[in-house]
Parts: C-alpha cells; structure tokens; sequence
C-alpha cells in the first residue's frame, strides 16, 4: 500500500505545475513511509510514497521501469494472484528483476493492456506511464478500496490518492454545491465527484487513458445481476459449501506478506470469521480489538477474547475511555482535506493507530455488511416488502415515536429512533425510501439549511441521485438495496472510512469478503439465503456455526460507536457555539442559514437529540475543513 501522484503536461502552462510534483508526493508520506520517488521527464511526473509489505528490497522501489524503459507504474495496492500470474508470464518467456507484485502488474500490462484487469485478484489504484506513446493508464479496483482521483483540464491532468495531494498543485477551489448538498444529506461525498468542481474521483471497476488534451474513461466491472426475481439457482446447503470455500481461499490468499500481519477482531460475526479462518493458515495470528471502558452499552470486547481463545490467537485488548479517543479528534480533523463526517472512522483511526506498533498488514470484516445484509435497515426493507398489519401500525404511531426521547446511546431510546425513521419510511417511494434512510435529513431540512441557491444547483443535485438510485426498481427486492449499497454506501463511506484512517497510520487493511470470486457468487444468490425472518447475514452465520463460539449469535448489531454524542454536548461544546457554528462565523461565511443551525443547535442540547448529533457532526467537520482551506 502506498500513496501516488502524477502529473501528465499538455502544454507550457500545464508544464509549470510539475514544479509540485516533489511537494504533492511529500503530502501522501503518511500512507508510504517506507521510501518516496519523482521521476520527470519533459512533460510528464510520477511521485510514489511506499509502505512495503511485498519484496521489501531497493529493486522493488516506485516509480517501476521495464527493461526497455518504455513504460513505468506507480501503484497503490496489492494483487493476491500474483504469483499464479507470474508463472504464467514467465513460461510465456516473460523475465523478471524483482520478487514484487509491481512488477508482475507492470509486465502483465504491457502484454495485455486493460485486458488485464479482470484477471486481478485484489484491490488497487495505478498509472501506467506508456513513453513512446505518451500515454497514462489509470485504474481503480472493482469495489474502490483504493482511491483515485484526478482533475484533467486543457493544459493538464492531475491525479493522486488523496485530495491533499491534488491540493499542492495550487488548483482552483470552487466548491460543488450539488456535492455539499449530498454531504449533508449522507456525512460523505459519493463519486464520481468531489467537494470541488473540477476534481473528480475515479469510479470503482473503470480505467481512464489519457493522451494530450485527451480522456477516456471506460469501464471493465460490473456487479453480476441479482438472479430475477429472487429465483433459486443452487440449494442452500450447496451454497452454503461454495461460500465456505471461496470464503476460506479469499482469507489464504490475503495472508501473503513479508511484513507482520494480524487481524481486527470486534468480536461480531464477520470479523470472527476471518479469524477462525485465518488461524487455520497462520498459527501466529495475532488478534487486535478496541474496547469503550466508559461505554459498556458499545463494548463488546468479551466476545472478541472468547473468539480469540477459541481460536488460539495472540489478542491484544486496546482497553480506550472516552479522553483516549477524543485526544485524536482535532488530528482526525486537520488530516481532513474533503468533508467526510463517518464518526466511527475516529475508532478505526485510533485502532490502526494502535495495531500499527504490532503490525504492517491486518486483516478486517469490512464489506460482509453490504454484501450479506448485516445491517439493521435491511431487516426494515424486508419488513416493508412483507408488509403486514404490525408494519401498519407501526407506522399509525409516528407522532409517538417523534415525541419519545431518542438517541443512540442506550437501548430503549435507540428501539424509538429506529422505529420513528421506519415509520417515516413506511409510505415512501423504494427510491426515496432508500435515500431517506442513507441518511441524516429530509430533503426539505437541507433546503432550509442551505442559503437559497442560484438556478441550475438543485437541479444538478437531483440528477445525481437519480443517478445512484437508478438500480431500484418501484418494487425492491433485497437484493436491489444490497447492490446499491455495493456501489453507493461501502466505496464511499465504508471503504473511504477505512482507507483513510488506516493509511493515516501507514497500515494496510486487507478485506477477504471483497474478493471479486466470492462477491460474484453471492451476488447470484436469491435474497433469502442472505436475509429472512430468523436473522441477518443468514449464509454466513449458517456455514460457520458449527465452528464460532455460540455467544456469538442471537445478540444485537452494536457497529463501531463513539460518544459522539457527549463530545458535542461536553468537550466540544465551545467550538460550535461560540465559534464554527455560531451566529458570527455562520453570517460571515454566507452559505447556511442561521436559524436551521440555531434549531439544531437547540435540538443537540435537549432531552430528545435524535440523530441531530450526526449532522452537528457532518457540519462540525464541514466547517472546521472550511477554515483551513478557504478562511485565511
């Protein structure tokens, strides 16, 4: 895993940005700190920060020339076959100068161009430098484990893997209002668009090629379709065995690394899982969790130590109280260089922060969620479409739930959160059902909140979501909700969240329910055999129950909280009311309106917040990433 940048001049002025290229590169230190290269020639310049975990040596150092110097890559990633593709090359002749998965993608390349990736097993972002054609070829993994962005304009093309770097290159600042009014829709900005107008991301399962003043983009993945309507293709217990197996080989092949490697352990089903497989292959697994001290409604690090006892792993408690996590809170903040407000990505960050003084590699259960129907809301779209007369009343009840206290922070009060959003959900369009429930407010609220905007913004906005929920048909099965959030929820948040805050701290996150050959076959699968009236993530809990302790099943969905809420009200309270969301800064800044910011300030501070705190933080990380890149 490393960090990557490059710069492909059209021109003279374009020429004149490859003096950032150096200062660009030095930005993404933090997700390569191993060993950093710029190569420039006339026109074009390639940085790479490496974090190395395959073929550790000199000779497998970034940028990667061939032999004949024609072409080079920087990459961020890992291919997991690479070894079988190799064999391949090389009895086809094809010699090699380094024991790397670089190589092998650069060699692999040249002999197949973007035939190529499909026959990728794993996650990356890469440039490949053609310098007899002067071409760029860039690429993105199927699911968007790595990003990508880039911004192409009549004298450039810039391209990096995180904003910050895209930033060095002293580009325009223009704000895209239909992306800041999908942030405060979902805390998070879905590609292919970014916070900015002219900066791009480039989308999960796509490759650009760039020639002068020239862009393609084209795309080389797409989900398989869900089996129409729900139909069975292969019985239970059969599927049950492939998954198992795909399930295991997807874990063996991500245990490839000439660095220490171990696993997060939350104790819930997905990540137990991993480890029960994992310590089959690597009897020195060792295991890290993240346990709430203060917070014993979210802990749930007892689970993890009996899963880590059943499977004989080395376990390392990372025992946190609220003061442990807040301390990386304005950290968290300053490293945010495009507004994304997932509140647990604060844990994800301290967790890396702690396994990376063990570990260079650690495996993690992210993606089972989206791919088996592990969260709450998928039992509420199932509930919907079987609806019934408990459905209905329900939803008869919705102005109780809206007067009940709500909050996240204990059990009773979560029951009338939950209930209030699916009551608001009930007689909604599948499409905006789904939308409502992707997020924090209601249409008319982020109407409210923003100041009024000039002809054309709203409209662009709605073209974009119709764009993302353009997969849900008018009557949803399962299965349409799951492959949206496959493309919509898990690249943009789960998968950015983890990326983030885990090369934040020079760690590489592995994700074995990722694995194309096993998404593939589940996406086959009748909705059914993910989710039905016993439970969530149905094949999983099934194929593995013989082998997880039993405390494992039949208990609630915590997911990865912080005391958000306390922090906001408490230790927070000064930096929102009397500076980022006070009524001087607010006036100043001329883009919200002052009286919706005042209703949910009061709103925060009262007996019933609600989900008010999700958005104070969605606006707290807005503003506090405005002021320091537009508030001199």
């Amino acid at each position: 895993m490393c960090g990557i940048t490059g710069i492909f001049a059209f021109n003279l002025i374009g020429k004149f940005n490859r003096i950032h290229v150096t200062s660009a590169t030095q930005s993404l230190a933090h997700r390569g700190p191993d060993f950093q290269a710029v190569h420039d020639d006339e026109w074009v310049s390639l940085g790479h920060r490496r974090l190395s975990i395959i073929d550790t040596r000199e000779v497998a150092h970034e940028p990667m020339w061939d032999e004949s110097k024609r072409y080079a890559i920087v990459y961020n990633g890992e291919v997991f076959n690479f070894r079988e593709l190799r064999r391949e090359l090389e009895s086809a002749g094809v010699s090699f100068f380094s024991q790397s998965d670089t190589e092998v993608l650069l060699k692999l390349y040249i002999r197949e161009k973007e035939k190529c990736l499909p026959r990728l097993n794993g996650f990356f972002s890469f440039c490949i430098y053609d310098k007899h054609e002067q071409e760029f070829f860039l690429a993105r993994d199927r699911y968007g484990v790595k990003p990508l962005l880039y911004l192409f304009d009549e004298d450039k093309f810039l391209f990096a893997s995180e904003m910050k770097a895209i930033l060095q290159y002293g580009i325009e600042k223009n704000i895209d209002y239909a992306s800041l009014r999908a942030y405060l829709h979902l805390n998070y900005i879905p590609a292919p668009d970014t916070i900015f107008t002219t900066v791009k991301k480039l989308l999960p399962g796509h490759f650009l090629r760039v020639r002068r003043q020239s862009l393609a983009c084209e795309k080389y993945y797409e989900l398989p379709p869900a089996p129409k309507d729900d139909a069975t293709t292969i019985r239970y217990d059969d599927a049950k065995k492939k998954f198992g197996q795909l399930l295991e080989a997807s874990v063996q092949r991500r245990l490839v690394a000439d660095v220490p490697l171990g696993a997060f352990l939350s104790g819930g089903i997905d990540s137990s899982v991993v480890t029960a497989l994992a310590s089959r292959h690597k009897p020195d697994l060792h295991t890290f969790s993240i346990g709430f001290r203060d917070d014993p409604f979210f802990d749930e690090t007892r689970y993890a130590t009996t899963v880590a006892k059943k499977f004989n792993t080395e376990h390392t408690l990372f025992s946190l109280g609220h003061d442990d996590l807040y301390a990386h809170v304005h950290a968290i903040l300053d490293g945010t260089d495009e507004p994304f407000a997932d509140s647990s990505a604060i844990a994800v960050y301290v967790l890396s922060r702690e396994t990376r003084k063990y570990a260079t590699v650690a495996l993690s259960g992210d993606g089972a969620d989206e791919l088996l129907a592990g969260y709450n809301k998928y039992a509420a779209f199932r509930r919907i479409i079987h609806r019934g007369w408990k459905e209905d009343d329900v939803g008869a009840l919705h102005g109780l739930w809206k007067v009940l206290p709500q909050s996240r922070s204990n059990a009773a009060a979560n029951t009338v959160r939950h209930l209030l959003r699916f009551s608001e959900g009930l007689n909604l369009s599948s499409r905006e059902r789904y939308w409502r429930w992707a997020g924090y407010a209601g249409e008319d609220e982020i109407s409210r909140l923003l100041l009024p905007e000039p002809a054309g913004r709203s409209a662009e906005y709605h073209r974009r979501k119709d764009g993302y929920l353009a997969s849900i048909p008018e009557r949803e099965t399962i299965n349409d909700i799951l492959q949206t959030d496959m493309r919509l929820v898990l690249p943009n948040d789960m998968l950015t969240k983890v990326d983030l805050m885990s090369m934040a701290n020079a760690l590489e996150v592995r994700t074995p329910f990722l694995d194309y050959e096993l998404v593939n076959f589940v996406s086959g699968l009748p909705s059914d055999y993910k989710i039905n009236q016993s439970g969530r993530k149905r094949i999983l809990q099934d194929t593995f129950r013989e082998i997880l302790p039993a405390e494992l099943y039949n208990r609630p969905k915590k997911g990865f909280e912080v005391p958000l809420l306390k922090w906001l009200r408490g230790e927070m309270k000064s930096l929102i009311v009397d500076d980022l969301l006070s009524a001087k800064f607010i006036h100043a800044q001329g883009l919200f309106a002052y009286p919706e910011i005042e209703k949910m300030k009061r709103q925060l501070f009262s007996h019933n917040p609600g989900d008010v705190h999700a958005r104070i933080w969605g606006l707290v990380v807005f503003q506090w990433w405005w002021k320091k890149y537009f508030r001199s």
